[in-house]
C-alpha cells in the first residue's frame, strides 16, 4: 500500500461521514421541534389562564371552521395577556368582540333581475 486508500476505505469513510451528518441533522431538528412543543405548551398554559371555560369552547369551535382565524385569535390573546391589557379573564362576551373585531364582515350581495 503506497499511501492511496482502497475502494473499500473511501467507501467506509463515506458511509460513517454520512451517518455523522444524519446524527447532526437529526439532533438539530429534535431540538427545532422540543423548542416549538415548549412554545406551544406556554401558548397553551397563557390561553388557559387567561380565558373562561365558554371563550376556550368558542375558540375551539372557531379554530374547527377557520384554523387561520384560530391562530390569529391566539395569538392575539397572548399578546393582550403578555402586555398586561387583560384583567382578569376573557369571557365568551369579550371573545365574540375579540371575534368580531378580526374577522371581516361576510358582504352579501343582493342581485335583481329586471
Amino acid at each position: 500500500m503506497s499511501g492511496d486508500p482502497s475502494e473499500e476505505e473511501l467507501e467506509e469513510l463515506r458511509k460513517k461521514k454520512m451517518e455523522q451528518l444524519k446524527e447532526q441533522q437529526g439532533g438539530e431538528s429534535e431540538g427545532q421541534e422540543a423548542a416549538q412543543q415548549q412554545a406551544e405548551a406556554q401558548k397553551q398554559a397563557v390561553l388557559k389562564q387567561n380565558l373562561t371555560d365558554g371563550a376556550r369552547k368558542r375558540l375551539n369551535t372557531v379554530k374547527m371552521s377557520k384554523p387561520q382565524v384560530g391562530e390569529q385569535i391566539e395569538q392575539q390573546v397572548v399578546a393582550l395577556a403578555r402586555s398586561g391589557r387583560v384583567q382578569g379573564q376573557i369571557d365568551e362576551d369579550q371573545m365574540k368582540e375579540l371575534l368580531s373585531e378580526l374577522t371581516p364582515d361576510s358582504k352579501s350581495f343582493d342581485i335583481k333581475r329586471r
